[in-house]
């Protein structure tokens, strides 16, 4: 594996585990079993690591959804099963939440390089929503759904939130 793989990995199962501002870039040099050397060959800093770590998150995330949704979706709608999306990743990640949102929990008012990134995403799930529907106000509805519907499954450790948002969504649908 590629020395900036490992270091992209290992950071995101450490902010994970323990957050953004609670890893330091030396315990992500230990973790990864890479030389001081090698990480600032790679990056300039921490913020750059967390940069490169959310654009890979966004890549596979949204290509874990396209795969769910392609696979799964002769039955219903996309829009619906991306919801049961959030509900095959909440299992496969144990209510982890979402990866942007817990960093831009952590997030100083100088951090606006990793805030664009994570705006960056946001707008790209919106526009995935409102590309599947005609109306924008119904698009940006059930992207709000779907972003609340996140966060309250990843408070509550259970499902019900999702549910309960795809089942709003699927009348304003029919």
């Amino acid at each position: 594996m590629k020395v900036r793989d490992k270091l992209i990995y290992t950071a995101a199962r450490l902010f994970h585990q323990q957050g953004y501002n609670s890893t330091g870039i030396n315990q992500i040099i230990d973790e990864a079993g890479i030389a001081k050397g090698s990480f600032y060959y790679n990056f300039k800093s921490k913020e750059e690591l967390c940069i490169a770590y959310l654009e890979f998150r966004h890549e596979h995330w949204f290509t874990k959804l396209k795969q769910y949704v392609k696979k799964h979706a002769s039955d219903t709608s996309e829009i619906l099963c991306a919801f049961d999306f959030l509900i095959f990743m909440n299992e496969l990640e144990n209510f982890r939440g979402c990866s942007f949102l817990n960093i831009l929990a952590e997030l100083n008012k100088g951090d606006e390089k990793i805030l664009k990134v994570i705006q960056s995403h946001k707008n790209d799930l919106r526009t995935y929503f409102n590309d599947r529907i005609n109306d924008a106000t119904v698009g940006d509805h059930m992207y709000l759904l779907f972003e609340s519907a996140l966060i309250e499954s990843q408070l509550f450790k259970d499902q019900w939130p999702i549910i309960k948002s795809k089942n709003i969504v699927q009348s304003l649908i029919n």
